[in-house]
Formats: C-alpha cells, structure tokens, sequence
C-alpha cells in the first residue's frame, strides 16, 4: 500500500485526497465489508519492518555470496535464513558420521492368547529394572531366556490389568508449515509442489462453468478459523456424522510457532459444504489430493475427541521376573473417523494399534517361548523435507512464505541432495558451513534469526527505530567481512591437511575441493599431480574419463567427459589450449523446419545449466532459437511459419506465435 501510494504521489494523482488501508485477517465476505467500513491509514511501523527486513536480507546475501565466490568457488550464495537451514542438514550428518552404533538385546513372551498370540516385554529380572542396555550380549540373552523357561513353566500368570480411558485430541487447522509436513508424508509431495498446488487452490478453480476459490490463503502462521466458517463446519459435522460427533462448543486453537505474525486465518476450506468427492471432477489429481487433505483436516478440527482404551497387563513369570503387554482398542473414533495426523516414525502407530485378548488378575496365559531379538542403536534420522519444516519453524527460522523457497534454494546450489526422501549435504555444502560457522560463528547461531526477528516485530510495533538497528547490525558485519577478505586464503577454505605423504614425490597430501567434488591431492600440485579419490585410491576416479573412439575436430587431441559448474559436459583434452567444448547429449531433431534460413531443422537440446531450448540445426551460420516445442504450423496473424507450445499452470498448454510483435494465442482443442 506504502509503494502505491508513493507512486501515486510521484505523479500527483492523489490531489490531496486522504489515504486509507483496508485491513482484514479472514476472507470472507462479513470481513471484508468490516473492514471498508473501518478502514485506517497506512502503518509506517510495518512499513518500516519490512524496509528493514528486506534490507537485511540484501545486505547479508549480496555480501556473503561475493565472499563465497572469492574463498570457495563461483556460483555459491549465502542468506539471513538459507545458511543456518544449511547448517542444519549438515550438523545432522556429523551425527550421524560420528554415531557409534551399540549392540543391545531385547526379551519378549511369546504368549497364547484366548485366540490369538500376543507379546509381552521383560520389565523386571531379579527385582531389578530392565533397560535398553541391560542385555547387550547374546550369550547374556541366551542366559536369561534359559531361567525365564525353567521359571515359567509353560505358565505366565496375570499380576495386574490397568485400564484407562485417555482422550485423543484432533490436530489444529493447518498452517504453512504443518500443510507441507502433513503433504510430505501423507502424499509424498515437496514443499514447492504443495505450495504450487495450494496457490492454484486459492486463485480458483472453474467448477461447472464458475471460478471459485477454494481454500483460504496458504501462507499463514495462525490456527484461528472465522467464526462463520466454524458455524458452517458445525452444521456440516452434525448432518454428516451426527450431535455425537460435535463437541458442545468450538474449539478453539493456540498457534505454538515462534514470531507468530497471525495476520491471516488458517488454511481451510472457503466452503464446508464443498466436499472433495463432490468437485473431483474439476480438479487435477494433485489438485483433489491436496484439497482433501486440508478439507478432512478441517473437519476433523472441529470434532469430538476420540476416546481410545488402553489396557497395561503385568505377567508374572515364576517369582523374581516380570513382562509388560500394552495395547489400545477405540472405544468411539470421533475426529478419526475423518482425519489422522501423520508422523514420522511409524513404529509410534503401530505400538498404538496392538491389540490384546481379554485378561483379569490371576488369569494363567500359556508361554509358547522365549524371544531375544537383537538390535542394534542408529544415528539420528536425516531431515525429510517435513523434518526440516518442522526444525525451522521451531527455531523460528524464515516464514511461512519463505520455507519452500529456502528448500529449493539449497538444492538449486548444489548444497544438498534429496535422496530416498532424505537431505544429504554435498561437499560444497559441508564446505560452505564450516567456512560460515568458523568465521561468522555469531550470525550462524540458530537464536540469531529468531532474535532478529524479534527486533523486527519491535519494529513494526514502534518499539524500535528501523535504521538504527541496520547500523547496528551492518557495522560489525562489514568490519568482520573486509577481515576475512584480507586475511583468510581460498587454500584455508577448501584444503584440508591429512597425516600422510604422496607416493609419487614424498610432499604432504591435503583433501581438495575440485568441479566433482572433494579428492586427495598433493600439495606439490601443478609440479606433481597425484590424486585419488577421497574414499580410495584409484587414481583414475577424479580424472576425466575419455570418449571413446572420438577427437577434439578442432585440433586431433582425445575427447574427455569433464564435469562444469552445470554438470558434465564433453571437451577437449587439450584445454586450455583448445577449448573446443560440446553437450553430453546429442540434440533430438524435431523435424520442423526452421524458420529464418528454411535451410535446417529445429533441434531439441539443453543449455549448459540443464534447461531445454529449441534451435537450428545450421547454428552458428543460423542462430534462431526458442524455449518453447516449435509446431510446423503457420501463425494465422501474422504468418509466422512455425508456433510453439507453451504450458502453464493457470492456462494448461496453448499455441502461441513466438514473434515478439504478435500477441497470437490459442488453445490446442482449437481447431
């Protein structure tokens, strides 16, 4: 509203006309009509939190990336939020790394129920507690499974049935962060894919020849529903599923994230009465999924709790040892008849859902046998996409707009690799960290952007000056970086002394950062260039390997695969003498005759950062090029020999003509 209205300054449009904003947190149509009756002006405090939030983010990247580029390599970036999410994938994989795993045994019953089997842990061995590492060897376990046979007898007798009723509450509505949680592990989808997918969801959909929005705004921090909307969501649950199922008030919810702004409502549904099932038809299968996820969680947000019986059942064997079953049976589902809440460790549900024959003090239950399983104890799990969420908005790192963006952003560079659904961090993402963390330790901390944002929020309170707090924070910042310009060397950064000395030349080795990754090379390098591979000794793993049968056509050397800041690529092996460069993959012929010179074809292939584009086969003599799939069909405007395809999100795929001064659209049904 601030930029708006200085526009409209500038071109004095306003003729001293007063200036009002409209505010409101829900969209519906009560609110909005609120808020045009009540409008206010417009609020510098916010607008001087975002200036300074913007500002901050500039300064610290266009400040830090140049220094990445001059210490490590070309390329990389830095950011107030995107370092210390990098700093997290990477200090999990230390854990990891440095995780001693450690051998335990775990001892059950085997026990025959009225009808089925069930098991029951050893709690208790000779009046003493039994834990994890109690029993860590197998000749321990051996042992103890003999005495607890003999003292059974084939008989384990019930000492104790506890039961309880406990209550399950039903999730909160969503926000930002738990919808790409929950999308993540129930769908499996990404965090830019559930955010792309929501946004075409809020924009709208044409359902039966109307356009209607059918969430609410996907980017919020709040839980709270609008009372309208809640009203609706009552009367839907009571029709639906019955007065049982309704709790005798709304419920309502407490956001639990850090710098909660709650400047819009949850993420629901703009109409209970919309059911997935029931506008299926208009939507995309990413779409449905998606709009029933959030549909079902708001329904079930509104609804009784479920109770859940849960039965704990003491067994004596013999008289100095004693096992524990647990189990649970729902005594009325409620909310779960709609919605459960995924989790990341499943072993948590199915521990839930076990279910025992009925017991009573002083039943005898027969001991089919005696079982030691062996286990042994894992490292930390690496962050799921969900995870790492989770992680951020605990440490109140970014926002809830900014949390895809931030994901992306660390793939994009090369920092971190998703594999199996996990994040891996890359040597030059380790690199990037340590060189962060050692040398700009305070604005690394995970409490420093939670802080700052706090000072932030102060800002848009009036509590603080916006300009003072960039000084502040620019000052020392610059002073420290114009330091390590000075006096830290790109070999301190990217060179890691080992205790060991080259083979070839007896000068001592270090671990290099090279284009492929981290290798071990001599320290004595151009005069001696031994390497190997970090985690071996083949010499040849870090060494361009050769195309077969095929030389440089510019100057007869070998051709080699060599790998680039975009990936591998074929070049010459003269280099740098000859430069003679080529794509790993062979372009596709489309068969469409190019359009300037008539004379090639347009070929399909892809830049050197991996993008597709289409251009003539005769290139260089020809250089007509065009990103979008050219269609061998002349433009019925301007004449134009060929149009291309083009899809979007919005629109789906249409023609359209590729010259710049013809504004040619149409959609491929058009005939």
């Amino acid at each position: 509203a601030w930029h708006v209205y200085q526009i409209l300054e500038e071109k004095k449009a306003l003729k001293n006309k007063a200036i009002y904003r409209v505010v409101f947190f829900e969209v519906t149509k009560s609110a909005v009509k609120e808020a045009v009756e009540h409008p206010r002006g417009i609020d510098m405090n916010l607008v001087n939190a975002q200036q300074a939030r913007r500002a901050l983010d500039y300064l610290v990247g266009f400040t830090l990336s140049p220094l990445l580029w001059k210490k490590i390599q070309r390329g990389l970036s830095a950011g107030r939020v995107q370092s210390p999410a990098l700093r997290l994938i990477v200090e999990r994989e230390a854990e990891i790394e440095a995780f001693e795993s450690r051998e335990y045994w775990t001892i059950d019953a085997n026990c025959q129920g009225e009808h089925d089997p069930f098991n029951a842990k050893l709690i208790e061995y000779n009046g003493d507690k039994v834990e994890q590492f109690t029993v860590t060897k197998e000749n321990q376990a051996v042992k103890i499974k003999e005495k607890l046979l003999a003292a059974a007898n084939g008989k384990l007798k019930v000492e104790k049935v506890e039961k309880k009723l406990r209550k399950r509450n039903p999730a909160a509505p969503f926000i930002t962060s738990t919808l790409q949680q929950d999308a993540a592990r129930k769908l499996g989808f990404t965090a830019r894919r559930t955010m792309s997918t929501a946004q075409q969801l809020y924009e709208g959909i044409e359902i039966d020849g109307h356009a209607a929005g059918l969430i609410t705004y996907m980017r919020t921090d709040s839980v709270n529903l609008a009372g309208e909307a809640i009203a609706e969501i009552r009367d839907y649950i009571t029709n639906k599923y019955g007065q049982d199922n309704l709790p005798d008030q709304p419920k309502v919810y407490k956001t639990k994230a850090k710098n909660a702004q709650e400047a819009h409502e949850a993420i629901r549904p703009t109409s209970a009465q919309r059911s997935p099932e029931s506008i299926k038809h208009a939507l995309t299968p990413e779409q449905y999924k998606l709009y029933d996820l959030i549909w079902k969680r708001t329904i079930a947000c509104q609804m009784i709790h479920a109770s859940i019986n849960t039965v704990a059942v003491d067994l004596l064997c013999g008289d100095k040892y004693r096992f524990r079953a647990n189990g649970s049976t729902i005594a009325h589902a409620g909310f779960m008849t709609v919605y459960q809440e995924g989790i990341d460790d499943a072993s948590k549900k199915e521990k839930d859902e076990k279910l025992l024959p009925p017991l009573k003090e002083g039943d005898e239950v027969n001991l089919i046998d005696i079982l030691c399983d062996q286990h042994f104890t894992e490292p930390p799990p690496r962050y799921s996409e969900a995870m790492l969420v989770k992680a951020l908005e605990e440490f109140g790192i970014g926002r809830p707009s900014t949390y895809a963006s931030i994901i992306s952003t660390l793939q994009q560079r090369g920092y971190a690799t998703l594999d199996k659904k996990r994040f891996h961090p890359t040597d030059i993402g380790k690199i990037v960290t340590k060189f962060l963390v050692k040398y700009f330790t305070e604005y690394l901390e995970y409490n420093y952007t939670a802080n700052l944002e706090n000072d932030l929020d102060a800002v848009s309170r009036g509590e603080k000056v916006w300009v003072p707090l960039l000084k502040e924070f620019w000052q020392p910042f610059e002073k420290l970086v114009q330091k390590i310009t000075d006096t830290v060397q790109r070999k301190d950064v990217t060179q890691e002394a080992i205790d060991e000395k080259c083979p070839e030349c007896g000068k001592g080795l270090v671990i290099r950062l090279g284009r492929a990754g981290r290798f071990i090379g001599c320290t004595g390098y151009p005069d001696c260039k031994y390497t190997r591979n970090v985690d071996g000794d083949d010499k040849e793993a870090v060494e361009p390997e050769t195309v077969e049968g095929r030389t440089c056509p510019k100057c007869g050397s070998p051709l080699q695969i060599k790998y680039g800041r975009y990936g591998k690529f074929i070049g010459c092996s003269a280099y740098p003498e000859c430069k003679y460069i080529e794509p790993l993959e062979k372009p596709t012929d489309t068969g469409v005759r190019c359009p300037e010179c008539h004379k090639g074809t347009m070929l399909k292939r892809k830049s050197r950062k991996g993008k597709v584009f289409y251009s003539c086969s005769k290139y260089p003599k020809c250089k007509y090029a065009t990103w979008n799939e050219p269609v061998e069909e002349r433009c019925p405007k301007c004449g134009w020999p060929i149009l291309t395809l083009k899809t979007t999100k919005r629109y789906g795929t249409q023609k359209v003509c590729p010259q710049k001064n013809c504004n040619y659209v149409a959609s491929v049904e058009e005939k």
